[in-house]
């Protein structure tokens, strides 16, 4: 059963069995809104692009985006750049498989991002969400959809960290400005 978060709202990410989750996938979807123009309704393509970075002590570690696919360790990895959307509320346009069990033990945070890397703003985004899956079995354990649009052209998700034994997820929807990750370090910094 998944839980849709709310802004700043945390789940645990162990599973009803007990057990404790090795895989998941932080999916991403959106779709373009239409516009009106002088000749009717029309929508112009949005490339969002989905970015990891991974944390140790509040110092970047890593990063998992278009341009770098697969983590140093190999334990995040993105499935690749989607530069038109689509999928709005069905499945994902972007994803970031993480491998629990394989992250190094000193990362402990891994934040996750959207940014416009054309530069348009979420006022042009419509069904934006973003969706944490149990991977070992397809399961959607929590989605966080972005309620209307915005004049920024990023957003710091949320992010997932270590508590106690296992780990949890924190929806963040922290709108920032940036076109790629390196522009939304100043953001994320304070929800570390």
């Amino acid at each position: 059963m998944s839980v849709n978060l709310s802004k700043g709202q945390a789940i645990s990410l162990e599973k009803q069995d007990g057990g404790t989750l090795t895989a998941v996938r932080m999916g991403l979807g959106w779709q373009a809104a239409k516009r009106r123009g002088l000749f009717g309704s029309r929508t112009r393509d949005i490339d969002l692009d989905a970015s990891a970075v991974l944390f140790a002590g509040g110092e970047p570690m890593d990063v998992v985006f278009f341009r770098h696919l697969v983590s140093d360790d190999g334990s995040v990895r993105h499935t690749g750049d989607n530069r038109v959307g689509g999928a709005g509320q069905g499945g994902d346009d972007e994803a970031i498989l993480v491998d629990l069990q394989r992250v190094p033990v000193h990362v402990d945070q891994i934040v996750f991002t959207v940014n416009s890397f054309t530069g348009q703003t979420f006022q042009e985004v419509q069904n934006a969400f973003c969706r944490l899956v149990d991977e070992t079995n397809g399961q959607e354990l929590a989605r966080y959809t972005l309620a209307g649009g915005g004049d920024y052209t990023a957003q710091i998700m949320a992010k997932v960290h270590r508590a106690d034994a296992g780990w949890t997820m924190t929806a963040i929807g922290a709108p920032a400005s940036g076109r790629t990750f390196q522009d939304l370090m100043p953001a994320i910094l304070p929800h570390l």
